[in-house]
């Protein structure tokens, strides 16, 4: 499938652009799920600046969505209408200063504990477990191994619809349980976390315990999203999924894993469809065995295919 050309008339609209913006750009080899159809029109930003003036002079009614590096997301068979926005090697740095850590909106989180680890910087070890950059752990307050984003954000810095910058404080991100409450139309560009003065060899412990928890415990070798479900209120999804009866279970070319049941795996063939169609089924299953509804917590972006 593909979609009307949107790329060129904005090109032409925004001749001081400076970011690579393309037509009908394959996304299926930007997820860890490797599948999905194409965005309409892609845009990667060279700086905040660059993505500022981009958005403020994009059309009002033309959608904007925005990914990170893929490990959280089925991008759905049809593709995404409108711009989907990814950020560039403009926004992968990480540096440390004192106690804090600066980085950019792509920098992938493990990145970011690694530069804390060089400075003797802890409280950020977390993040050395989970596979996304940091635009995402903003928007989803990402956490992981008894720490989250809310515990170690100072402030984080975007663009929103309008092409303004904002900067958001701690309370401003208005964080809840794998989520924020913030504006859902600003686009992340950094932002600034606060750790505390540890040594430098005690904090590259806790981050090989945590690498350690995640080979043995879930399936990262695979075609896989991350954790699926959410954990309801005093449960863990995987044992709500596990009682059910679903580990294991298959839909097309999509399982649930065997190893760790709130994950799901593309065995090599699964399409976007099947594996909103696993994940759906469970969640009924789910709800019959237990009378829980399961939330999401992998984005879902797009349309289904025609």
């Amino acid at each position: 499938m593909s979609f009307p050309d949107i790329a060129a008339p904005l090109k032409a609209k925004m001749p001081e652009l400076r970011g690579r913006l393309l037509a009908n750009q394959s996304l299926a080899e930007l997820t860890w799920f490797r599948v999905g159809g194409p965005a309409q029109a892609f845009f990667m930003p060279e700086s905040e600046d660059d993505l500022a003036y981009f958005l403020g002079a994009l059309p009002a009614d033309i959608p904007v969505t925005v990914v990170g590096v893929g490990s959280n997301l089925i991008v759905r068979d049809g593709g995404v209408p409108g711009v989907t926005i990814r950020m560039g090697r403009g926004f992968n740095e990480a540096t440390a200063n004192d106690e804090t850590v600066r980085a950019g909106a792509a920098a992938l989180d493990k990145r970011v504990a690694e530069a804390a680890a060089a400075a003797g910087i802890g409280g950020l070890e977390f993040y050395f477990g989970i596979p996304g950059s940091i635009g995402g752990a903003l928007r989803m307050n990402a956490g992981a191994n008894d720490g989250e984003t809310k515990d170690v954000l100072v402030s984080a810095s975007g663009v929103n619809r309008k092409g303004e910058k904002i900067t958001l404080d701690n309370a401003g991100m208005k964080f809840v349980y794998r989520n924020s409450g913030a504006d859902p139309s600003i686009i992340f560009t950094s932002a600034l976390f606060r750790g505390r003065k540890t040594d430098a060899d005690a904090v590259r412990k806790r981050m090989a315990e945590v690498q350690n928890h995640r080979e043995s415990a879930q399936p990262i070798r695979e075609k896989t999203g991350g954790s699926t479900f959410k954990n309801p209120s005093g449960h863990s999804a995987w044992k709500l999924i596990d009682a059910a009866g679903c580990r294991g279970l298959i839909v097309g070319d999509a399982q649930v894993s065997e190893m760790h049941c709130n994950f799901l795996i593309n065995r090599g063939s699964a399409s976007a469809a099947d594996i909103e169609k696993l994940g759906e089924t469970v969640r009924t299953r789910v709800k019959e065995t237990s009378g829980i509804d399961l939330e999401w917590e992998i984005k879902r972006i797009g349309i289904a295919a025609q």
